[in-house]
């Protein structure tokens, strides 16, 4: 399956909530991720800009978008942003198919 990242930050409220009653989010992001027929690969807390990062693999894109969109739907996120990934090995063999564009 396809794999998708997706970081953001908590609101100030969301931090509120969480120094209150910590949790461990990982479980509702898995939940979320299989509702839509995606797998959670990996939850992360992050430090600089973005708050957290959640890679999934789900089976197309209207798959990651709709889980994607509904976890963006909470007050408690801001600036959500997701792509896709690619692993490095197709990539070398696109760049080789390339023309080059040196001067």
């Amino acid at each position: 399956m396809p794999i998708y990242i997706s970081r953001g930050r908590f609101t100030s409220d969301a931090v509120k909530g969480m120094l209150a009653k910590p949790e461990n989010r990982e479980e509702a992001v898995a939940k979320l991720f299989k509702s839509v027929g995606g797998n959670l690969v990996g939850w992360y807390l992050t430090f600089g800009h973005h708050d957290w990062m959640a890679i999934g693999e789900f089976p197309n894109e209207k798959a990651a978008a709709s889980a994607i969109l509904a976890a963006a739907e909470s007050p408690r996120l801001a600036g959500s942003a997701a792509f896709s990934a690619r692993l490095a090995s197709p990539v070398r063999d696109w760049l080789r198919a390339a023309p080059v564009f040196c001067a």
